[in-house]
C-alpha cells in the first residue's frame, strides 16, 4: 500500500531583500507610533501645564490687588468734647457715637459744597465704617492727640476702593467728583493692606482679614498633629513589627487602607454625631475640627508610617537582636529613629491634605461669622478654607480679590509644609 501524497501548498520562498524590507517596513511603523505615543504624552503635559498656568494667572490677577487698599488723607479734628478717651463711658459706645460724629464732621469740612441730605450721605459713603474704630483706637493709644488736627489716613469704601483699581464704578456723579478731586491732589491713594493679614473676618469688605482664620486653621491643625502622629506612629509600629499575621490583621490593614479612600464629609458627619451631639463638645471650635481631621489623617500617617518601617533593611533588626537587645528595644532603639524621616514625611503630606479641607469643617459649624481672633484651640474660629469659601459666597464684587488673596496665603502654607518635608526627607534619610 502506497502512501498518500503531501499535497499541501509549498511555502513561497522569499528572498533576502523582500525580507529585509519587510523588517524595516515594520521596524518604522514601530518608530513611528512610538513617536506618536511621546507626542501625545508631551501633548498632554503642556495642556496640564498650560491649564495650570492658566489657573494660577487668574488667581495671581485677581489677588494682587487685595494687598493693596484704598485710602483717604484729609484733616481729623479730635474734639475734646467729643472724645473720651479717659475711660468714663462704655468703650463701644464712644466708637459708636463721638467718633462717628468727628468722622461726618471731617468730611464736611473737607468738602463743603455738600449740603443737601442726599449729598452728604454720599460724602459718608466713600469712607468706610470701620474708619470710625480706628480713629477711636488711635485716640485710645495717643490721648495726647484729644484737641488736635491732624492729617490722617482713612479707610476708603469697597465701591471707592474698587473704582480706585478700575475694577467698578459703582459710585455716582457727586461721589466720582470728589473721589476724582481727591486722587488728582494726591490724598487718594492705594497703600499697602496691613489689615488683610492683621483682622479677622468683617463684614466691610475693605477691612477684612485672613488673621483669624490663620490662628484657627494653627489650632486645628496644632491638634491635628497631636492626635494623629502619636496614635498613628504606634498604630504602625504594631502593625508592621509586632502583629501576628492573621486573617484580623489582614483585615485591620485592608479597613486601614480603604479608610484613606473615604470622602472627607464622611468624616464630617461622624464628627458631628460623635463630637457635637453625644459629648457635647463646643461648635466651631479648631478642638472638634482638629479631632475630625485626625480621624482623616490617621490612615495616612499609618500608611506612611508601615512603608517607612518596611524600608528599613532587615540586617538592623537582626544585628540588634544579635547584640541581646529584646523586640521593644530593637524597635525604639534603632528601628524607629531609622523611619522617622518618612514617617515625618506621610504625616506633613497628611497635615497638607487636612489644612485644604472644607467639607468636614462645615458640617462640624465652622461656617460661623467669627469676627474674634481664637486665643486657644477651644474658642470659636474659622479655618481658611472655609474662610475663602464665606467670602466666595458673599456678593459684594470687593470680595472677589479678597478670595483669591486668601488662595495665595493658603497655598503659600501648602508648598511650604510640601517643601518642609521633602527638605526633612532629603536631609535626613539614609540611603542603603
Amino acid at each position: 500500500m502506497t502512501e498518500p501524497e503531501d499535497t499541501a501548498p509549498a511555502a513561497p520562498v522569499v528572498s533576502a531583500r523582500e525580507w529585509d524590507a519587510r523588517l524595516r517596513s515594520g521596524l518604522a511603523r514601530r518608530h513611528a507610533a512610538e513617536r506618536r505615543f511621546r507626542l501625545y504624552g508631551m501633548t498632554a503635559i503642556a495642556l496640564a501645564l498650560l491649564f495650570l498656568a492658566l489657573l494660577f494667572s487668574v488667581i495671581i490677577f485677581n489677588g494682587v490687588s487685595a494687598f493693596r487698599q484704598t485710602e483717604i488723607r484729609i484733616p481729623v479734628t479730635f474734639d475734646a468734647a467729643l472724645a473720651d478717651p479717659g475711660g468714663e463711658r462704655q468703650r463701644d459706645s464712644i466708637a459708636a457715637g463721638d467718633f462717628n460724629a468727628i468722622l461726618k464732621q471731617a468730611l464736611r469740612q473737607r468738602f463743603p459744597d455738600a449740603v443737601t441730605r442726599s449729598e452728604r450721605n454720599a460724602l459718608y459713603k466713600l469712607v468706610s465704617s470701620a474708619a470710625v474704630f480706628e480713629l477711636r483706637d488711635r485716640v485710645l493709644e495717643d490721648p495726647a492727640l484729644v484737641g488736635a488736627t491732624v492729617p490722617v489716613w482713612l479707610l476708603a469704601s469697597d465701591t471707592v476702593d474698587m473704582w480706585a483699581k478700575g475694577k467698578s464704578s459703582r459710585l455716582d456723579d457727586r461721589q466720582l467728583a470728589w473721589a476724582g478731586e481727591l486722587r488728582d491732589q494726591g490724598t487718594l491713594a492705594l497703600r499697602f493692606n496691613h489689615r488683610f493679614f492683621t483682622n479677622g473676618d468683617s463684614r466691610e469688605p475693605e477691612s477684612a482679614g485672613v488673621l483669624g482664620a490663620v490662628a484657627g486653621s494653627f489650632w486645628m491643625l496644632l491638634v491635628t498633629l497631636l492626635l494623629s502622629f502619636p496614635l498613628g506612629v504606634m498604630t504602625a509600629i504594631y502593625l508592621e513589627e509586632f502583629a501576628p499575621k492573621n486573617r484580623w490583621t489582614d483585615l485591620i490593614e485592608v479597613n486601614i487602607n480603604n479608610l484613606a479612600a473615604v470622602p472627607s464629609i464622611v468624616f464630617g458627619l461622624l464628627g458631628l454625631a460623635l463630637f457635637l451631639n453625644l459629648f457635647g463638645l463646643p461648635r466651631s471650635s479648631p478642638l472638634v475640627g482638629g479631632m475630625v481631621l485626625s480621624l482623616m489623617t490617621m490612615p495616612t500617617v499609618i500608611i506612611a508610617g508601615r512603608a517607612a518601617l518596611k524600608a528599613v533593611p532587615p540586617s538592623i533588626r537582626q544585628a540588634a537582636l544579635g547584640m541581646g537587645a529584646s523586640r521593644l528595644q530593637t524597635v525604639l532603639h534603632h528601628v524607629l529613629p531609622l523611619a522617622m524621616p518618612g514617617m515625618l514625611t506621610g504625616a506633613i503630606i497628611g497635615m497638607a491634605q487636612a489644612l485644604g479641607e472644607t467639607a468636614p469643617l462645615l458640617m462640624i459649624g465652622m461656617v460661623a461669622f467669627i469676627v474674634d481672633i481664637p486665643g486657644g484651640p477651644a474658642d470659636p474660629a474659622a479655618a481658611l478654607p472655609v474662610q475663602i469659601f464665606l467670602w466666595a459666597d458673599s456678593p459684594e464684587r470687593a470680595y472677589v480679590e479678597r478670595v483669591s488673596a486668601a488662595i495665595l496665603v493658603l497655598l503659600g502654607f501648602l508648598i511650604t509644609m510640601n517643601l518642609a518635608a521633602i527638605l526633612l526627607r532629603r536631609r535626613l534619610e539614609r540611603r542603603w
